[in-house]
Parts: C-alpha cells; structure tokens; sequence
C-alpha cells in the first residue's frame, strides 16, 4: 500500500464501497472514521487534508493536545472536522469528551452518562452518544450487557443533552474477519429489538467493524467503521 494519506484514504474508501455494493448498499450511507490514537497531529492534519473529516481518539489527554495542534495546523480557514471518541472513558474525564468531541461511541453506563449531560449542559452542547454493548462477555472491554442495553437507552434518553444516535461493539478478538459476523449480527440484532420495544426510538447508527474486518461489518449493517491501521500504519 502506498505510504501517502491520499492513496491510504482512497484505498480504504475503494474497499468500503466494493463492500456496500456486494450488500446492495450506497457507499455513501457508511461513515469512515479515522482512529487517530498514538499518532502525531501532523499525521491526522494530512489525512484531513486529503479529504478526511471523521477522527477517532481513545485516550482524553492525548486528544486535549491534539485536537488543538490539528487546528493550528489545518489553519483558520479548514474545513471543520467531526471528533469522535471511542475509547473506555473513566466519569471525572467525561467534561473533557463534552467539551472537545462531537460524538461519543463508548457511553457504556448510566453514572457516565449523568457526567457527560451535565458537562454537555455546562458547555451549551447537545453530544451525540452511541452505547457501547459488550457482546463477547470479556472483563477487558468496555460495553453494557445486552440484558442492561434497555435500561441504559432509557436512561440516556433522558438526558437533555444527550443525543442517542445507535450502538457500538469491539467484537473479541479472531482468526480472520468472517469470525466478527456473529457479534456484528448480534449488534444489529439488538438495536433492532431496542427500536421495537420502545416506539418512536431510532437508533440509525451501527458502529461496527475496523481495518481488518470493515466489509463483513458493512454486510451486517455498519453504517460507520472505525478505521485506524488502513490508514496510519501500524502503531508503534
């Protein structure tokens, strides 16, 4: 693969759309997001710059400097560009993800998302929030259990300034992409059953599927992949 960001970006948008037209999908229906943890804001400016607009962050301190750096970078005239954070996030950092993010995927229990409304409101924003569900069941990921999603999507409803968008998983670790379908099935499967149970909830975002197994995900339904290594190269 080239090493340049605009032949990565155009690779990784070339495999999302043979993808979502095995599935009969429109490629434009999939959002990408660019997983930007450990790498350096020049890094992530140049993506920007060949036409990325979606970033991923995993750790608060990291993004707090980087965002910024990013900015300087790209100048006042930029295009603005949607920050995502997608990493297990601890409740007295939830002010920074309400202040510096336009959407968090990794909300995954109710006293999180208390913090992140009442920083929200402090800060005069409404935050986009997907639930994090955990369906592998192991200790070392984030997510609610399915049988706790209900409650939780109840809960983050209630949040006047909390926006529940749809769900995210990480499916447990595989031999090969085809062994993530159950889970990105599963995913689907349950926001499904969350909308059906409570009228009037839409949950249209499925976030689903990174650098290794993005096109089983967009079969399942993704509707945005979180895309780091396909893009940035390996981490050091």
């Amino acid at each position: 693969m080239a090493n340049d960001p605009t032949s990565r970006l155009a690779a990784v948008r070339e495999r999302i759309a043979r993808a979502a037209h095995r599935a009969g999908r429109e490629p434009e229906a999939i959002t990408l997001v660019a997983v930007a943890k450990r790498k350096a804001a020049e890094d992530v400016a140049a993506l920007a710059d060949a036409g990325a607009v979606h970033f991923g962050e995993n750790f608060v301190q990291e993004a707090r400097e980087k965002i910024p750096q990013v900015a300087r970078l790209r100048g006042a005239g930029a295009s603005p560009l949607c920050w995502h954070f997608v990493g297990r996030l601890q409740t007295n950092k939830a002010k920074w993800v309400a202040t510096l993010f336009d959407q968090i995927e990794s909300l995954d229990r109710p006293e999180l998302a208390d913090a992140l409304d009442r920083h929200a409101a402090q800060a005069g924003r409404v935050l986009d929030a997907l639930i994090q569900v955990n369906l592998s069941g192991e200790a070392q990921k984030g997510g609610v259990s399915p049988e706790a999603l209900a409650e939780l999507a109840a809960r983050v409803q209630g949040c006047a300034n909390l926006r529940l968008r749809g769900l995210m998983t990480v499916p447990a670790a595989g031999p090969d992409a085809e062994s993530s379908r159950p889970a990105f099935r599963a995913l689907r499967s349950a926001r499904d059953d969350l909308c059906a149970r409570a009228p009037g909830l839409t949950l249209p975002v499925l976030s689903m599927g990174m650098s290794a197994d993005l096109e089983v995900a967009i079969e399942e339904g993704a509707t945005l992949v979180r895309v780091g290594t396909a893009l940035f190269g390996s981490r050091d």
